[in-house]
C-alpha cells in the first residue's frame, strides 16, 4: 500500500516542527501583526501606513546560497537564518525603508523537527535584530530530490518608506562623503569559492587555524550583521544620502548601483584593515586581489553616502551603536563607477 509516509513526507514532524518554532517566532512580533486562526496567511494592519503623506512599499527577495552547506556539514544550524535576513531585509534598508515583516520558505529532505525550529528560530531573531515581524513561512519536504540532511531556504521581505525620503544616487553629490560600516565577517556571499579552497587546501571545518582562534567552521558560519536599525537611526539623525548593501559583486560593484551616472566614488584601501578570514581565504586559495574585491565584501558589509558635513557625526553615532565605521573615500565626478584611489 503507497502512503505519503511511504513516499518519504512525514506529516508528524512538520507539525512538530511548527509548535516548536512558534515562541520563536513570537519574539519577532510588531504591534501591527494581527492573528490568522486559519494560519493560512500573515497579516499585517496597513492602518499603520496612515502616519505616510505617501508611503512606497518596498520589496525584496533572496537567499543564502551555499553556505547552507557549511552549516549542513559543520552541523550547526542556528544562525544560518539571520544570514537570510540580512540578505533580504538589508536590501530594503538601502533606499531608506523600514522593514516592516519577513516570510521564509525552507526546503528540506527530511523534516528533523529540530533542525527546522533551529533555523526559524535564527530567522525570528535576525527579524528582531531588523526591527520587522517573521509573519509566516512554508517548509516543504522533498523526499528523492534532496538528501535527508539537506535544506534550502529563502525568504521575502516587505518595507515602508515615506517617498519624499526615498534615498539613493539622485542624491549623491560630490564631495560627499563614502562611510564603510564594518561586517561580521564574510556574510553570505561568495560561498561556492569559500568552498572551492576548502576542498582545494583540505581544510578541515574543525581546523583552528592560528590566525583565526577558533574552528574554522564557526568563523565562516559567524552570523550576517543586520543593519537596518543602524541604518534607519543614521538616516533619522544625520543628512544621509545613499546607502550600499555589499554583496556578491564586492564593495565596487554594490557602490556602483548607488552613483549616479556622473559622479564616482574614489576608495582608499589603506583605510581599514580587512578581517583574517579573508586573508586565510586568499592565502590558502591563492585568490588575486581582482578576485577576492568582486566575490567578497572583505570586511565592509554596509556603506553610507554623506555630505561632508555629517561625516564624523555619523561615524560617532554607529560607534555609539557598536558598529565600526570609518571614512572610506570620497565622490568625485566621474561615470558612474566606484573605485580604488
Amino acid at each position: 500500500m503507497s502512503t505519503y509516509e511511504a513516499a518519504g513526507v512525514d506529516i508528524e514532524a512538520g507539525e512538530r516542527a511548527v509548535a516548536l518554532m512558534k515562541d520563536k517566532v513570537a519574539r519577532s512580533r510588531r504591534p501591527e501583526v494581527v492573528d490568522d486562526a486559519s494560519g493560512f496567511a500573515g497579516l499585517f494592519d496597513a492602518s499603520a501606513l496612515l502616519r505616510f503623506k505617501r508611503p512606497l512599499l518596498a520589496s525584496s527577495t533572496d537567499g543564502v546560497g551555499t553556505k547552507v552547506m557549511i552549516a549542513q556539514q559543520y552541523g550547526k544550524h542556528d544562525t544560518i537564518g539571520i544570514d537570510l535576513v540580512g540578505m533580504v531585509l538589508d536590501d530594503l534598508v538601502v533606499c531608506g525603508a523600514e522593514p516592516l515583516f519577513m516570510t521564509d520558505y525552507i526546503a528540506c529532505g527530511k523534516v528533523v523537527p529540530e533542525r527546522v525550529a533551529e533555523i526559524v528560530g535564527g530567522i525570528a531573531e535576525g527579524c528582531r535584530l531588523a526591527g520587522a515581524a517573521l509573519v509566516g513561512g512554508e517548509t516543504a519536504e522533498h523526499p528523492g530530490a534532496m538528501g535527508a540532511d539537506e535544506y534550502d531556504l529563502a525568504g521575502a521581505g516587505t518595507g515602508v518608506v515615506e517617498a519624499a525620503d526615498m534615498l539613493g544616487p539622485s542624491r549623491v553629490a560630490a564631495g560627499d562623503v563614502v562611510l564603510g560600516l564594518a561586517s561580521s565577517g564574510v556574510h553570505s556571499n561568495g560561498y561556492s569559492l569559500v568552498r572551492h579552497v576548502l576542498r582545494g587546501a583540505s581544510l578541515s571545518l574543525d581546523a583552528v587555524l592560528p590566525e583565526l582562534g577558533r574552528p574554522l567552521g564557526e568563523e565562516l558560519l559567524e552570523p550576517t550583521r543586520i543593519y537596518s536599525l543602524d541604518c534607519l537611526e543614521l538616516a533619522r539623525t544625520v543628512e544621509v544620502h545613499a546607502f550600499a548593501h555589499v554583496t556578491g559583486g564586492g564593495l565596487e560593484g554594490n557602490l556602483s548601483r548607488s552613483l549616479p551616472g556622473h559622479l564616482d566614488a574614489l576608495l582608499d584601501r589603506a583605510s581599514w584593515t580587512p578581517p583574517a578570514i579573508f586573508g586565510v581565504l586568499a592565502g590558502y586559495g591563492e585568490i588575486a586581489q581582482q578576485d577576492m574585491d568582486r566575490t567578497f565584501n572583505l570586511g565592509v558589509g554596509m556603506v553610507a553616502v554623506v555630505p561632508p558635513e555629517s561625516a564624523d557625526a555619523a561615524i560617532r553615532l554607529l560607534g555609539g551603536r557598536g558598529l565600526d565605521a570609518w571614512a572610506l573615500g570620497e565622490v568625485v565626478p566621474g561615470r558612474g563607477e566606484a573605485r580604488y584611489r
